[in-house]
């Protein structure tokens, strides 16, 4: 009896079992390199940075102005952050890739079942949790601002992907320079020599060459004052079309140039190819004359984008996506008007939001003063310094009649403007040293308004500090009595001190103070 063996029988496995082991090896390799890159030195500290700083900012550092964020600033400001741990990621992929060149193993893996392409897919893979945890870092930050009660605003998931893909466009260069430049010191390379190019761009084009600008990875567009979301002028969903697709396709030239040649990797390069134009071509246009039409139209004449409701006796205008705030400026507004006397403790305001004149969104502005009696200008910041600069312009057309007015006071009336500010503020000497510029309580300063500061003399100082030390019933007491007087340009700080009950500082005269 004889056993018959079918040597001619094929021995291999089937196709569907082969791609699916291939598909193990892969995202088995990427699971340690990505353990691996971790543990590198940059890469550590750059995650560690950029997650504390998030807990940082949500736990710890809290400005009263984050109590009423604008969701389109905020969506932005998850942006910058994931600049440095792109560098530190691009970098230390660079040379996880060509571990294997640097210890002279790479004819070793000829005999492995896994390509060379798979290995650098392998390496683009192990970036991957670290895009993840910036996402949600960035989706943490937004909703962590979307929970509080006075946000207001449009997001765009657009601005909020953008960190991600930055971090996952890092790691892909960093596998294709390992693949076209062979050499540890290609990563640190294309960092300097890139960082010189956009220094080198911005001092050519003065950093005002639209579609140039546009080509960086992230453009955060931080400093200005918000603005209404439709006169923004961001081509977000354009810009993460163009990074996404960007990575796509470097992704693809990678795995080109590492042996992969099958048609669906060609195709799907050339839609990546063809979504990376489309990204640059929709970002590119700037629109900048029609968008600097429409933001000076809102600011000359903002009634006329703008819906008003009346609060008590006075009423409030705003853009449309900050009418929830007009609760908080009627209460901030009426505080201050229950000190006043005269008829101005029942008269009738306009408080109307406003923006300055944008010219970009890197640069803050002041808003001009109005002539227009009775009306008060509120911004699009609110909490923090922002309310006790709100009460001194409140106080200001209370006391002057308009904005115009008030932006000339240089006599005893500044007095009477900042008690009735201040005395209103839960802290009333903390509020002091916000709304100064020096932040002190001593000598002359100036105070902040939403539009034009108001200069204040070291004996005006003087008086309003003792002022506040006291019961703030016993000083609104003789603030009514002589309101006429207290509010007569004629008055000077000598008599001012005197109707309040505050003793004459030494050597003081009986000048007003703008008469030096």
């Amino acid at each position: 009896m004889s056993t018959v063996l079918d040597k001619e029988a094929p021995m291999v496995p089937a196709p569907t079992r082969a791609a699916r082991t291939s598909a193990s090896a892969v995202l088995a390799l990427a699971r340690l390199e990505a353990r691996e890159l971790l543990l590198t030195i940059p890469v550590f500290v750059f995650f560690t940075l950029y997650v504390g700083s998030a807990v940082w900012k949500l736990l710890f550092s809290r400005d009263g102005m984050d109590d009423f964020p604008v969701f389109h600033d905020a969506d932005r400001a998850t942006q910058s952050g994931a600049m440095l741990l792109g560098v530190a990621v691009l970098m230390c992929v660079n040379v996880a890739s060509l571990r294997s060149r640097r210890h002279g193993t790479d004819r070793l893996f000829d005999v492995l079942v896994m390509e060379r392409w798979q290995r650098a897919v392998a390496h683009t893979l192990s970036v991957v949790p670290f895009a993840a945890v910036t996402a949600v870092v960035a989706a943490v930050e937004f909703g962590a601002a979307a929970l509080r009660p006075g946000a207001v605003g449009h997001g765009s998931p657009a601005e909020l992907v953008v960190a991600p893909l930055v971090v996952l466009l890092s790691g892909v260069l960093g596998v294709l320079i390992a693949r076209l430049y062979p050499s540890t010191a290609g990563g640190p390379l294309f960092v300097v020599v890139g960082f010189a190019a956009l220094l080198v761009a911005s001092a050519v084009t003065g950093g005002e060459t639209h579609w140039l600008t546009w080509l960086d990875p992230v453009v955060s567009d931080h400093g200005a004052s918000p603005i209404p979301s439709e006169v923004l002028g961001r081509p977000a969903a354009w810009h993460a079309l163009y990074l996404a697709g960007l990575t796509a396709l470097l992704l693809g030239v990678t795995v080109l140039l590492s042996g992969g040649r099958t048609r669906m990797l060609k195709a799907l390069t050339v839609v990546a190819l063809v979504a990376t134009g489309a990204g640059i071509a929709g970002q590119s246009p700037s629109h900048e004359p029609a968008l600097a039409a429409a933001r000076a139209k809102m600011s000359r004449t903002p009634e006329k984008f703008q819906s008003c409701a009346v609060y008590g006796r006075s009423t409030y205008c705003s853009f449309p996506e900050w009418t929830a705030w007009r609760d908080d400026w009627a209460r901030a507004a009426d505080r201050v008007q229950a000190l006043a006397g005269g008829g101005a403790a029942g008269a009738r305001m306009t408080i109307r939001q406003r923006i300055p004149m944008v010219y970009d969104l890197h640069s803050d502005s002041s808003i001009a003063p109005r002539h227009t009696p009775g009306e008060v200008t509120v911004g699009t910041r609110w909490g923090g310094n922002r309310i006790p600069e709100f009460a001194v312009g409140v106080a200001s057309v209370l006391v002057a009649g308009d904005e115009q007015a008030a932006s000339g006071m240089c006599d005893a009336r500044v007095v009477t403007v900042m008690w009735l500010a201040l005395a209103a503020q839960d802290d009333p000497m903390a509020a002091f040293r916000s709304v100064r510029v020096d932040g002190g309580l001593g000598d002359a300063a100036v105070a902040l308004t939403p539009t034009d500061s108001l200069a204040m003399s070291a004996e005006q100082t003087r008086i309003v500090r003792e002022l506040l030390k006291r019961p703030r019933y016993s000083v609104t007491a003789r603030v009514k009595a002589h309101w006429t007087e207290l509010t007569s340009p004629k008055t000077t700080e000598a008599r001012a001190a005197e109707l309040l009950g505050v003793p004459g500082a030494e050597g003081a005269g009986n000048e007003k103070s703008c008469q030096g």
